[in-house]
């Protein structure tokens, strides 16, 4: 068992001191190379996680008109200011907005956590609203 297996944060730690002393010869350089690809993959589950919120609270907006509020709007602008600040910080991640399978794994999430929250199931397969649109202060759907 190594130490990566035991405690992966004192691992971390010591890995940082070997890089920062510039002892490269004593990197765990596969764990390593897991975590960094480790923190892309979390990046992009964290924005899809955000995308489908927002989503699921767009389609609210649509498909429960009479339940419209300011508090819902204002929920709906924080998810979205949320999400601008962090493709602000990692701008690679827009990519994924445009990314066919991607859009739809978060559209069918929010689909499933409206239609749970809601008990509709009024909602298409396919998206129909583009990622630039969804995390437009100008879009609200009627």
């Amino acid at each position: 068992m190594t130490a990566y297996d035991e405690d992966v944060v004192a691992w971390a730690q010591e890995q940082a001191v070997l890089l920062r002393a510039g002892r490269l010869s004593e990197i765990d350089m596969a764990n390593i190379a897991e975590e960094i690809e480790d923190v892309g993959k979390s990046e992009k589950r964290d924005l899809a996680r955000r995308m489908a919120a927002l989503l699921a609270n767009l389609f609210k907006w649509k498909y429960q008109p009479a339940h419209r509020c300011s508090s819902w709007q204002r929920v709906i602008t924080e998810q979205r200011k949320a999400l601008a600040i962090k493709l602000k910080g990692s701008p690679s991640l827009k990519v994924t907005l445009t990314d066919p399978d991607s859009i739809a794994v978060i559209w069918a999430d929010a689909i499933a956590i409206t239609a749970n929250e809601l008990g509709l199931d009024c909602f298409p397969d396919e998206s129909f609203w583009s990622g630039d649109a969804i995390l437009s202060t100008e879009f609200w759907p009627s």
